[in-house]
């Protein structure tokens, strides 16, 4: 398990700095010295391996998520709190990879997308909960909405054709969105935590 591990973390290098489309089967069975007829009883295509890698890297970056959760216990410290990994992982969004796998790849790079949307966002709604049992949200709005509102916000950097991506870089767009969020839900007491993380 731990050596499949390894390499997908490999292969997963590989088509973030290639391409999914450019990387073949080829490529990776050269890469780790593996013929491709043992490549093929692994996975039995192109896709399969790249519905693996996907996985992984989605599941990885929640995980990381929620294991801040449980290290952070104030939900606005939570929400501003940020792990290099994920920031890596997350930053890869402009690669290659992404818009190949939304040009050549689409249904894989949607199912996906929606799995990460609907995990992310209950990992939101826990935040929520947790933030108004501290009196640092509000109560007077609906939780898993403003979730989904936070989540589409956050990924349109890279899906909207609306955003300037010349003149707004990533840091500075995802620190507007989770100023904007944030401002919109805590009470005066959460914004004092934010006050006080951001200033």
């Amino acid at each position: 398990m731990e050596k499949d591990k390894e390499m997908l973390e490999q292969i997963t290098a590989l088509f973030i700095q290639n391409g999914a489309k450019t990387v073949t089967m080829d490529d990776i069975s050269k890469e780790f010295g593996k013929s491709k007829k043992t490549l093929y009883k692994q996975y039995k295509s192109k896709e399969d391996l790249l519905e693996e890698v996907l996985s992984y890297s989605v599941d990885k970056i929640l995980r990381k998520m929620r294991d801040l959760d449980e290290k952070i216990d104030n939900a606005v410290e939570r929400m501003f709190a940020r792990d290099e990994e994920i920031e890596q992982i997350s930053g890869t969004n402009e690669s290659v990879m992404v818009r190949q796998l939304n040009k050549y790849y689409p249904q894989i790079f949607i199912k996906h997308m929606l799995y990460f949307m609907d995990s992310f966002s209950e990992i939101i709604v826990h935040n929520i909960e947790r933030g108004r049992e501290q009196k640092l949200y509000r109560e007077n709005f609906d939780a898993e909405m403003y979730a989904q509102l936070f989540a589409q916000l956050v990924m349109s950097y890279h899906a909207s054709p609306l955003v300037n991506r010349k003149k707004i870089s990533k840091t500075k767009y995802s620190q507007e969105a989770l100023n904007f969020y944030m401002n919109a839900i805590t009470t005066d007491k959460g914004k004092e935590v934010m006050h006080r993380l951001t200033s």
